[in-house]
């Protein structure tokens, strides 16, 4: 799978009805949908895993206790506390037995924390080192208005939050993220290059698999592709 979709359902008026349709139209597309809920709303984002997405997005995660929360509540057992909820578009709606969907699905979906304060910038070394987070991921926009420079996006405060978030992905192995063109293209101004979600994506998909109890987007390879 080299290429994602994002679902938003934190400002957009998405229904999960809508994320849940348009994610299983996704994986027939060979397409990794990625779902962004409001902050907190696991009932949300759990619904949105069991009906198709391949990663969530969880924005304001401002500590290393709220991101580990973020992963209790979205990854299955021995990871996490997530509930099974049967077999999804995942397999095909196929069945499988529940054991092996769990450490499969653990491994395939993404668990994307938004990093949205100077405290959550502060914070991005400890964010970065919690097991189980996959992708830091800035968001511009609010962290601009915490900061006081509301759209200010070329700003040498903005570029060193990026770089302390770069610096704290790398360190502990997982993925900087960013979204939206005129971010890419003012990081890309200030920093040389801009991090891109799809990197995690390449590297955390392959389909399909052989075994035909296994989903479709299990992830079974880990190198950089970039």
């Amino acid at each position: 799978m080299r290429t994602w979709l994002f679902l938003d359902m934190e400002h957009g008026v998405m229904s999960l009805e809508a994320c849940a349709q348009i994610s299983t139209a996704a994986l027939d597309a060979d397409i990794a949908p990625i779902a962004r809920v409001p902050n907190g709303e696991y009932a949300i984002a759990t619904r949105a895993l069991d009906n198709g997405a391949l990663g969530i997005v969880m924005p304001h995660v401002d500590s290393a206790a709220e991101a580990r929360e973020v992963v209790n509540r979205l990854k299955y057992p021995p990871v996490g506390h997530r509930s099974m909820g049967g077999i999804g578009p995942h397999y095909g709606l196929r069945s499988a037995s529940s054991g092996e969907a769990a450490a499969a699905l653990n491994a395939a979906n993404l668990t994307i924390v938004m990093l949205e304060t100077p405290t959550a910038i502060a914070n991005a070394e400890e964010i970065a080192a919690v097991p189980g987070v996959d992708v830091l991921l800035i968001g511009t926009n609010d962290l601009c208005a915490e900061m006081g420079i509301h759209g200010d996006f070329g700003n040498e405060r903005v570029a060193d939050a990026y770089r302390t978030m770069i610096d704290a992905a790398r360190k502990h192995g997982k993925f900087p993220g960013m979204k939206g063109s005129t971010m890419r293209r003012s990081c890309r101004a200030t920093l040389g290059w801009a991090p891109a979600l799809s990197w995690a994506v390449r590297t955390r998909r392959s389909w399909p698999l052989a075994r035909p109890s296994a989903p479709r987007f299990c992830a079974n390879s880990r190198q950089a592709s970039d």
